[in-house]
């Protein structure tokens, strides 16, 4: 085939398979038998309540999800969680645009495919993340900032705000980008944009920010907090943080898993392999902070897998254009990896509570929370109940979703101090519930004595396989406070 012949086709065959794989994606989603993970459960629950931000995310996910299922007249799980499978083949076709751009025919096919197949959106399209909705507008950031760069237009500097800002509401780890441009810039000349250009795409970001930005300084930084929390070393009064190495590396090491071992190790090895291109230089100018960011909070604190994923955005483009160049008969390993994974986790999905590991279902932390929801529902409804108190956010998450439509009210515990939860902060227990089913893990003490329980729930092969879960009345007299 003749460069000119694959250049015009690259769009066509990276479509048709981009397409294929989304489709047996839905396809099996459609059958998937896992119940909404507790994240998921409650990204929903936002979606019932808009608003310009949440307790623990900026508010783009909760935006999606409503729409998506009041368009589809369902909030079934499938609804809720087929917009992952879209995002992430819009952003596999964002992101080999770029690299035909920058790489040409053959990189763009292969940055296509490959992405659609890592492993990261392969789980993206199983389980709605806020990584997932991010995905598309920070692929489109990419796409205008090295347009802008080649061509200067204004244009493309304010759409380049627009999508960053996006990806911002969708998480806050979009902030990644400013610093990878700005260290793009200072590393490589092509890519100063003029102060005209850096105005109107800051201009464009703020704009597009500002509705989160005004909720937060109104909602006493309640995200922003909750960030914190998670970052750990940063509060003053964190004790849990200590230096581990061993952390650390197991962090750098799950990246092999997150982004495929053979486009990970492209990724280091380009480091180190020759001669990058002013192109390859800018995209890990946009990579490798994150990563390392990452990585020294995992030595630092704690940090997920996931935490890194807007390394790959860039870094997907300078791992494939490496291998083209230097190492292009790994690239059909790399995609048969990851199509292994790709296959592997929806069938999982689809055939739980097979298999088992150690008398378990392999998948038993999404399963089972839809069932204890139902038996807490019954049980309020058998016992005159019309407010149901939980401890744990994990059964509030689904109880709000699967009881959706039972007609009673879902409360938590009453905060000391700043909420630690979305349901804390928005559904705590009020003084005037009325009769209220109290779901434990231990029996509430009254007057010295312990409380016997109206029901204990069936929890075996799921999330709760370890807990013993009962319900109670309270006596009059007794109350959440006393116990």
């Amino acid at each position: 085939m003749s460069r000119l012949s694959e250049s015009g086709n690259w769009f066509a065959r990276t479509l048709i398979l981009v397409a294929a794989v989304t489709a047996a994606r839905l396809i099996l989603l459609a059958f998937n038998r896992t119940d909404l993970f507790v994240d998921e459960s409650q990204y929903w629950l936002w979606g019932q309540n808009l608003d310009f931000g949440y307790y623990s995310k900026p508010p783009l996910i909760g935006w999606v999800i409503r729409a998506v299922t009041d368009l589809a007249g369902s909030d079934s799980p499938f609804w809720v969680r087929a917009p992952g499978a879209i995002l992430h083949a819009a952003t596999a076709l964002i992101l080999a645009a770029l690299a035909s751009r920058l790489f040409g025919p053959r990189a763009a096919f292969w940055t296509g495919i490959s992405y659609v197949t890592v492993p990261f959106a392969t789980v993206g399209s199983l389980l709605m993340s806020t990584d997932t909705i991010m995905a598309p507008c920070y692929a489109a950031a990419l796409y205008f900032w090295f347009a802008l760069s080649e061509t200067r237009r204004p244009a493309f500097a304010f759409l380049a705000g627009i999508a960053i800002g996006s990806a911002f509401l969708a998480k806050y780890a979009a902030v990644y980008f400013l610093l990878g441009a700005a260290l793009a810039a200072i590393l490589v000349p092509a890519f100063r944009i003029g102060w005209r250009n850096l105005a109107l795409f800051l201009l464009a970001f703020a704009l597009i920010i500002s509705p989160n930005v005004v909720w937060n300084l109104t909602h006493d930084l309640t995200t922003v907090s909750h960030t914190m929390d998670n970052v750990g070393w940063v509060r003053e009064d964190d004790t849990t943080s200590s230096l581990s190495l061993a952390r650390m590396l197991e962090f750098f090491a799950g990246q092999f898993a997150v982004a495929g071992p053979i486009l990970f190790a492209a990724l280091m090895l380009s480091l180190i392999g020759g001669k990058l291109s002013d192109s390859q230089r800018a995209l890990l100018a946009f990579a490798l902070p994150v990563l390392v960011i990452v990585t020294v909070q995992a030595l630092l604190s704690k940090a997920y897998a996931n935490w890194a994923v807007a390394t790959y955005f860039p870094g997907i483009l300078v791992a494939v254009s490496w291998l083209v160049d230097r190492r292009p008969r790994l690239l059909p390993a790399s995609l048969a990896i990851a199509a292994i994974i790709a296959v592997a986790l929806p069938i999982l999905a689809t055939i739980a509570p097979a298999p088992e590991r150690n008398g378990a279902p392999l998948l038993k932390r999404y399963l089972g929370r839809a069932d204890l929801s139902r038996q807490i529902i019954e049980a309020a409804r058998a016992n005159g109940a019309g407010a149901v108190f939980v401890f744990d956010r994990d059964m509030l998450a689904d109880l709000f979703y699967t009881g959706a439509d039972a007609s009673l009210n879902f409360y938590a515990p009453r905060p000391l101090g700043r909420p630690h939860n979305y349901y804390e902060q928005m559904y705590a227990y009020p003084e005037d519930a009325g009769p209220t089913l109290f779901v434990l893990t231990a029996a509430p003490n009254c007057s010295g004595k312990p409380v016997a329980p109206v029901t204990t729930f069936q929890t075996a092969g799921g999330a709760y396989a370890k807990y013993s879960i009962a319900a109670y009345i309270l006596p009059s007299g007794c109350s959440v406070g006393t116990f």
